[in-house]
């Protein structure tokens, strides 16, 4: 069983995944493979659709990005139907291997029945271990297989009732589309860490509806947006229409504020605030902050650039590209030997040498992980003829790995767990360096500050408040303590 988040050697906090669904749409694959190419930033590593007919159900999986697995007419006609579900996929669990990628199918006593989820279940290990002992069986190793079983097991008569059952006994951060013979539902966790939103194709009472992630997908297949599905809710759309059902008790809301820094696109509308704009205002309070004497504002690309918009603005230091991103590499490259490997980071970014020469350079990103691709990105623009290097962060320091579906290292490897802001400066070789504060980003999200005792986001990267219980985890730690009591 493989639930763990992967030790990657990537110095990055991976997206989470991207979830799409379509009713009662014309060509319902293929509109489906558009909104997931608009949400290929969620995941890369593998793409699926399940489409219903109206009598049958018909899937294609596959490893790699949308386009390479839709963009054949073929695999869009075998998917035939004007209802479907959609997934983009990022391992935060389970290994990277067809048998992971979703949407999860399974034939009940009901009929079929399609899942598709972004999130992470925190009591994954302990439902598993339960399950298998009832006798089911799993075909993969990721945590979304466990709505499944808990759905086959159900006692309750229809589908949602038996959905409903499943997500009580679930405890996690998750947004999930999921496809039976009658309904497209859609489902986010009581506190709505993870984003879900609704639109709508065509006119009223003859158009379809759409379910997504961001409304970014919306846009590039013609849907309006009508509303972001609510923490806690269920939305069941049928032919009768959009019904919502509210099974969960109450609860605080804590949205994954890391999707401002840097998961959802800068074009879309999140919780009723636009992307763009917010980082934007970052990078502004940021420049408040943490103020130093420069000649240039160059971003760290792509997700470093409205935040050194921001700042530029604010401090009134002129905002260059003097970093260049190359599109065109590829999560597989192949880095044979240690020296190449080493110049990795050349062949995603190569300096702008004019910009850059003899310039006080305030370098901005959005934040810092194993520090590893700062100390090069730092040293690329050094040897580019920098005469300072200054580097601000429009994250505050990560200190905790995510438990909520964003594959983080573990804690030992994240530079911020282990050393003060002085001392990451040292170790990435800047001049100076500072984050933004954690009331500093909830100002510039338009809040006040954060109130310890109610804080608005789920911000648990940046201060170890992890707003939802960690059972498997604690579960561990209990394990590890018995067996050094037994051991001593």
């Amino acid at each position: 069983m493989a639930f763990d988040s992967r030790d990657s050697d990537d110095d990055a906090l991976h997206e989470e995944c991207g979830v799409f669904g379509v009713w009662n749409v014309p060509s319902a694959t293929a509109v489906t493979a558009l909104g997931l190419h608009a949400l290929q930033h969620r995941g890369q590593e593998a793409t699926g659709i399940t489409s219903f007919d109206g009598t049958r159900f018909h899937s294609h999986r596959g490893m790699g990005l949308v386009g390479d697995n839709f963009s054949d007419a073929r695999v869009i006609e075998k998917l035939p139907g004007r209802i479907a579900i959609g997934h983009n996929r990022y391992a935060t669990t389970g290994d990277t291997v067809l048998r992971n990628v979703q949407p999860l199918y399974a034939d009940f006593e009901f009929g079929g029945f399609a899942v598709a989820h972004n999130g992470n279940l925190t009591n994954a290990h302990i439902l598993h271990r339960a399950l298998v002992r009832r006798g089911c069986l799993f075909q993969s190793t990721t945590d979304s297989e466990v709505f499944v079983h808990l759905i086959a097991i159900s006692l309750y008569s229809t589908v949602v009732d038996r959905l409903i059952d499943a997500l009580k006994q679930v405890v996690g951060a998750y947004s999930l589309v999921a496809l039976s013979n009658q309904a497209l539902m859609g489902v986010r966790d009581p506190l709505g860490v993870r984003p879900l939103i609704l639109g709508r194709i065509g006119t009223e009472g003859t158009g379809g509806w759409v379910l997504a992630s961001e409304s970014c997908a919306l846009d590039i297949v013609g849907a309006d947006f009508i509303r972001d599905v609510e923490p806690g809710e269920i939305v069941v759309i049928n032919d009768q229409g959009v019904h919502s059902i509210k099974p969960f008790n109450r609860v605080r809301e804590r949205f994954c504020v890391f999707e401002y820094i840097y998961f959802s696109r800068p074009d879309s509308i999140v919780e009723g605030m636009p992307v763009y704009d917010a980082r934007k205002r970052i990078g502004a309070e940021l420049a408040q902050e943490s103020p130093v004497e420069a000649d240039v504002i160059v971003p760290v690309p792509d997700s470093g650039v409205p935040a050194a918009m921001g700042y530029s603005k604010q401090s009134g230091i002129p905002f260059e590209l003097g970093i260049i991103r190359n599109h065109y590499v590829g999560r597989t490259f192949i880095e044979p030997t240690d020296h190449i490997r080493h110049l990795g980071v050349k062949l995603k970014h190569s300096a702008n040498r004019p910009v850059l020469d003899g310039k006080r350079v305030i370098l901005v990103d959005d934040s810092i992980v194993r520090g590893t691709t700062s100390k090069k990105i730092v040293e690329m623009v050094r040897a580019a003829g920098a005469k300072e290097v200054h580097m601000r962060v429009s994250s505050p320091p990560t200190t905790h790995s995510c438990f909520y579906g964003i594959d983080t290292p573990e804690r030992s490897k994240l530079l911020a767990a282990k050393h003060d802001v002085a001392e990451m400066a040292a170790l990435i070789g800047a001049d100076s360096l500072a984050f933004i504060s954690i009331d500093g980003l909830y100002r510039a999200l338009g809040k006040p500050g954060r109130d310890p005792d109610k804080p608005y986001y789920c911000d648990a990267c940046f201060t170890g408040d992890y707003p939802i219980a960690l059972p498997d985890q604690q579960e561990s730690a209990d394990r590890q303590l018995s067996l050094l009591t037994v051991g001593n």
